[in-house]
């Protein structure tokens, strides 16, 4: 069937009957058919290897739903995806669940569908369950999608805070605070003629590589709402040890800076949705900086810092010698990040 542009969400498509069936048999089904899904039972039923499971879940409500380099789809698979790799498993499965208000262009839903289908082949996950429901209009906006993530956690993969000792190096795979921008920029009527892109994309794709090579690898986080500022503070405070960065270090596109630097914006607090931060022994860390400038993800991948005995706090070397205490982010100055 084709997807007809003037064609909207109604309350009916939620009610469980016929135009329900129709939402699934035509934007759904099609966009996630895999062998789990297909089975259309109440609950998916898979095998799993002996060991260890990691399972995340998330909502996500990003306004607007399309922006420069990705969409609310593409953004709630890559965003679940990430979370599951960083803590070390290596995602499998996902099932998603859709809030449709309506009034929602049809249209918009079978470009969000094939987003997520496409990003879920090339994170290599596949969707195996999910439900939909539809309120009326005014009573969500457009589109929410909550994910939840299952994955493998191999059995030589130990992250923890706990590891973190004072000497290990930080790292950050690219540069800062495109996301937060290319969201704000796209919200906002502001006249500024910029190409910032989001840099949403599925992290488990290098993140894998990174631990089967890398034995000294302590932590990973991924940088979204807080951005890296908020993410170390978290980091050195459950840990127990100080954490400085080099300013000069941190990676960030010219774009980027100039942009934030007219709006009064800190890109060590705009969300992320492509970085992440890595803590690793010292005496890898130039051998692992090295594999990652070699990967399409990682390729501005910076050594941004290090760890340092202390008590959970978080301090930047500026550009101009002095040192500046980094808090976590006391407001939110852009909702609905993601």
């Amino acid at each position: 069937m084709s997807t007809n542009e003037n064609e909207l969400i109604l309350l009916a498509h939620g009610d469980g009957g016929l135009l329900t069936h129709q939402l699934l048999e035509k934007y759904f089904l099609p966009g996630f058919s895999n062998e789990l899904l297909d089975e259309l039972s109440d609950a998916s039923v898979f095998s799993m290897q002996e060991g260890r499971l990691a399972v995340s879940t998330d909502s996500f409500v990003v306004d607007p739903i399309f922006f420069p380099g990705g969409n609310i789809g593409k953004l709630a698979v890559c965003g679940t995806v990430n979370d599951i790799a960083v803590s070390g498993a290596r995602p499998l499965y996902l099932t998603a669940s859709f809030i449709l208000e309506e009034g929602l262009p049809l249209g918009e839903l079978a470009r969000i569908v094939a987003s997520m289908s496409d990003t879920a082949v090339k994170a290599g996950v596949k969707i195996i369950a999910g439900d939909t429901k539809v309120v009326g209009r005014g009573q969500a906006d457009k589109i929410f999608i909550t994910t939840t993530g299952i994955g493998l956690l191999p059995p030589q993969v130990n992250l923890g805070y706990r590891r973190l000792k004072p000497g290990d190096k930080v790292l950050v795979n690219g540069s800062l605070g495109n996301h937060g921008l290319a969201i704000l920029l796209q919200r906002e009527t502001l006249g500024l003629d910029s190409k910032v892109e989001s840099d949403c994309a599925p992290l488990n794709l290098i993140i894998e590589k990174l631990l089967k090579r890398f034995k000294s690898i302590k932590i990973m986080r991924d940088l979204t709402r807080g951005g890296l500022a908020t993410n170390a503070k978290e980091i050195a405070q459950s840990a127990r040890v100080d954490i400085w960065l080099d300013e000069q270090s941190l990676p960030v596109d010219d774009s980027v800076r100039g942009v934030t630097e007219l709006l009064g914006l800190d890109p060590l607090y705009l969300a992320n949705e492509g970085k992440f931060l890595i803590a690793a022994a010292a005496d890898e860390a130039a051998d692992l900086l090295d594999f990652m400038k070699k990967d399409s993800l990682g390729e501005n991948s910076r050594l941004i810092g290090e760890v340092r005995a202390g008590s959970g706090n978080v301090y930047l070397k500026t550009a101009l010698g002095g040192t500046r205490k980094i808090n976590m982010l006391a407001s939110a100055p852009l909702p609905r990040i993601c």
